[in-house]
């Protein structure tokens, strides 16, 4: 859908604004907002945070960034606010961490509040200077080297200048808003569960392709193992023990907090075989004064398993290692599994990541006598696996591999659509709030029953 543009334009006389709808005003941050200075004297109120991805909501104790409020912690003196502040993160404001709020509560000292004081529509506000456009505006005036340390002070942002519409047609272009982003998060939505549902259909691939095999007209008999039910009746079950010849693991030394260069020896991240894909790039340079390892370098056709991560889901993600730089070695949270002759590297990959072995990952990871989130090569070694013969092996492997590259194109398909409606999304935003497209003869399409 195309909107039409304003009939008439008149020069801001700010540079970055340019040409504006002629009957809007270029204003001063300060002549719309003013600060709210009121703070808690008793710290019962609905404590509250803002984020870039969800605006001001209720802030639990264990906070995004990582920050812990404790509950002895006493919340007095917190800054009040009130359903339409702006409510602003005065280190994250160029990066959309500040937002109106429908919640009546408190915030962080370390934030600041305003109030209008114009009778601008908050909504039309709340798009305003949350769009792309004034999020870079605040970059540029905020104070600081680097921007984890970049920071608007309430004086510099009541100085900056903003271009208002009448305020009818502020609420005009909220509601506008509203029902277009709305839509296009519907959209997103519906690609999400797609995403989800095609994850959840190459999960089931795998895990039947590796446990009950291709031909469903084979004779069956009961595994033995609970989470591997029944197996084709040739096939073999075995502990990992039997299929598994040695577990390395490397080196963590302390590195620069970057990716490796080309000439550099870098050590890889955990997260290196995330999703059963192999990335060389999740690496950290090691200083040049350490000496490499040279016997943990990764080579081609290495099968390497995340033993730790932050999050369990990831602990026991196992990937095969196609193609890779050179100087790249083994860290500490990752096995490099060496394998007996009678199992192929891509299928035991494949049974590695099917659900039968997540079952026994997260069983062990659950009840790891305060192992949580580190997988110990002794429980590794008492999974089971089906092994078929190994041109059933390859069978197998050469089938997921038709099949897992099919699904994994619809994903990426998906996920293209999602990051074109977020790009469509937040240019609508900027061009409305901006005076870009005229939706003053908008008006929502009514549907029928």
């Amino acid at each position: 859908m195309s909107f039409p543009r304003y009939s008439a334009y008149k020069d801001s006389g700010v540079q970055w604004i340019a040409a504006l709808p002629s009957h809007w005003d270029v204003r001063r941050f300060k002549s719309i907002f003013a600060e709210r200075i009121d703070k808690s004297e008793s710290g019962d109120e609905l404590l509250l945070s803002v984020s870039a991805y969800t605006g001001v909501t209720p802030r639990s104790e264990l906070v995004d960034d990582g920050d812990h409020l404790s509950r002895a912690e006493s919340l007095e003196g917190y800054k009040r606010c009130f359903k339409d502040d702006l409510v602003m993160n005065i280190m994250l404001a160029w990066n959309r961490g500040l937002a109106f709020t429908q919640f009546e509560g408190i915030v962080s000292p370390a934030y600041c509040v305003f109030k209008v004081i114009d009778g601008s529509h908050p909504k039309f506000l709340n798009y305003l200077v949350r769009s792309d456009e004034y999020t870079a505006y605040f970059k540029a005036f905020s104070s600081g080297v680097i921007d984890s340390r970049l920071r608007i002070y309430p004086e510099t942002f009541g100085a900056l200048l903003c271009a208002l519409p009448p305020t009818a047609e502020q609420a005009g272009i909220a509601s506008f808003l509203d029902h277009e982003t709305a839509k296009i998060d519907a959209l997103m939505a519906e690609q999400e569960r797609l995403i989800e549902l095609l994850k959840e259909k190459r999960q089931a691939v795998i895990s039947h392709a590796v446990t009950k095999g291709l031909d469903p007209s084979v004779p069956m008999k009961d595994s033995g193992v609970e989470w591997l039910g029944e197996v084709p009746a040739h096939w073999e079950v075995r502990a990992l023990r039997r299929v598994v010849s040695a577990i390395e693991q490397g080196w963590s030394p302390e590195c620069y907090a970057r990716e490796a260069e080309e000439q550099e020896w870098g050590v890889l991240k955990a997260g290196c075989v995330n999703g059963g894909t192999f990335r060389a790039a999740e690496n950290k340079a090691l200083p040049p004064e350490l000496t490499p390892e040279e016997s943990y370098e990764v080579r081609a056709g290495d099968v390497l398993m995340s033993r730790a991560s932050g999050t369990p889901e990831l602990v026991g993600s196992t990937a095969l290692v196609t193609t890779t730089r050179p100087r790249l070695m083994l860290s500490d949270k990752i096995f490099r599994l060496k394998l007996y002759e009678t199992v192929c590297a891509p299928f035991f990959v494949a049974t590695l990541n099917s659900r039968a072995m997540r079952i026994q990952i997260e069983n062990a990871l659950s009840g790891g006598n305060g192992m949580a989130n580190n997988l110990p090569q002794s429980s590794l070694l008492t999974f089971h696996m089906a092994v078929p013969p190994q041109s059933e092996q390859a069978a197998i492997t050469a089938f997921l591999d038709q099949e897992i590259a099919r699904i994994d194109a619809l994903m990426n398909e998906g996920v293209l659509s999602i990051e074109l409606l977020r790009e469509r999304r937040t240019a609508l935003i900027s061009a409305a709030v901006t005076g870009q497209i005229d939706v003053r003869g908008w008006a929502p399409l009514e549907t029928t029953a």
